[in-house]
């Protein structure tokens, strides 16, 4: 019998402050160091989408995020090196105070106004958060 093919799902959260956006900067990853991101991270198997973000926001911030406080905004086709799925959430609320609770990953955890974004932003994570700002719910990324 032919083996099914499997994709990578990942979460990423938009946690907002105001019209100001927490960013993280990539540090010794191998994947994209330098460049900014948002608390993100892959399904482990056997876990809801936002108890995974739930999950990632508690490994990377240290604060914790009910299911009920994050929306489900987005979703991504991508294709980089592989094919992945990528659910993008949004939340306002969370509780405990943020801070860099994965220091050897990230260099930087700051706020940004969404109208003063990096440049050196993620490009699949600044093309998510563009379609959020203009309620697109789903794109296909990086296949041309």
């Amino acid at each position: 019998m032919k083996e099914r093919f499997k994709v990578i799902i990942a979460v990423h959260l938009f946690l907002f402050r105001g019209d100001q956006i927490l960013l993280s900067r990539r540090f010794q990853t191998g994947y994209e160091d330098g460049n900014y991101s948002v608390i993100a991270g892959h399904l482990e198997g056997n876990e809801e989408v936002t108890i995974a973000m739930q999950r990632e926001a508690h490994e990377e911030a240290g604060i914790h995020i009910k299911p009920e406080q994050m929306e489900v905004i987005g979703v991504m086709h991508r294709k980089t090196d592989e094919e992945r799925i990528d659910f993008f959430l949004a939340a306002s609320q969370w509780n405990g105070e943020i801070y860099n609770a994965e220091p050897q990953k990230c260099d930087e955890l700051a706020w940004f106004s969404l109208n003063n974004l990096p440049v050196n932003m993620i490009p699949y994570v600044r093309q998510a958060l563009d379609n959020y700002q203009h309620g697109h719910w789903f794109t296909s990324f990086g296949w041309t």
